[in-house]
């Protein structure tokens, strides 16, 4: 753990670009190929089969990781809430512009609107659960990564950046999936489904690790601070601003 002093709560200048990059990695992994399936085949392996959202929805977990690894959990919390309020406004206004009557004088509007239907038309259940399931995600993944943090006195932000990710995508997929497909999809599917996505996504946090130990020490440096939350109060429906902010020396 660096040298350091308490210091009381003070603006930051990444901040915000952080917490910007991590709503729109989530508001376009869900709105744009959502839907899409893609497969690719690999040697050994053969065919593998997923959701091309789910290539780029782990991006997120990497900015949660690092909101919470420089500026605390208070200040993931925030970032997740403004996520949580994006997603949730890009979900009514996809269900207000689909269901607006289309202009018959606009004679585009006949290829228009089915092609907005299946872009952006998904069901009450699949947007319900992209919301649950990132709200409990992110949560859990800010949460042990605090903790861990404190378990392991700053050292070791490998363990804590994939240690939080399987937690934290794996309560994800273990939402979202039987909310959004229960009843449509057989149990078999879904348990396979649900691990390949869980593993895909601890590995992309995987590969990204030499990248989040970069931008995590560029931000340490630049901003001045190293954040513990030994006090923090964790409840996820709190706004205010807490934890330790440590001056680096």
């Amino acid at each position: 753990m660096p040298a350091a002093n308490t210091v009381p709560m003070r603006g930051f200048r990444y901040y915000d670009l952080i917490v910007g990059g991590m709503v729109a990695v989530l508001l376009c992994s869900n709105l744009i190929g959502a839907a899409k399936v893609c497969t690719f085949t690999l040697p050994i392996i053969g065919a593998i089969t997923f959701g091309a959202g789910n290539l780029f929805f782990p991006i997120s977990y990497i900015f949660d990781d690092v909101l919470t690894e420089v500026y605390g959990y208070a200040r993931a919390r925030r970032a997740i809430w403004a996520g949580f309020g994006g997603l949730l406004f890009a979900t009514f206004m996809t269900w207000a512009i689909l269901n607006l009557p289309p202009s018959p004088l606009e004679p585009f509007n006949a290829k228009l609107q089915p092609a907005l239907e299946i872009t952006f038309g998904s069901t009450w259940r699949i947007a319900l659960a992209s919301m649950v399931g990132y709200w409990i995600g992110d949560f859990a993944n800010s949460y042990v990564m605090a903790k861990m943090k404190l378990w392991t006195s700053g050292r070791w932000l490998w363990t804590r950046t994939i240690g939080s990710t399987v937690v934290g995508e794996g309560l994800d997929s273990l939402t979202f999936y039987p909310i959004a497909f229960a009843g449509i999809w057989s149990g078999q599917t879904m348990v396979k489904v649900i691990a390949f996505n869980w593993t895909m996504k601890v590995l992309v946090e995987v590969v990204a690790t030499p990248l989040t130990y970069a931008v995590v020490g560029f931000l340490k440096r630049r901003e001045g601070v190293d954040t513990y939350d030994p006090a923090t109060h964790f409840n996820p429906f709190s706004l205010r601003d807490e934890g330790e902010y440590r001056v680096r020396t």
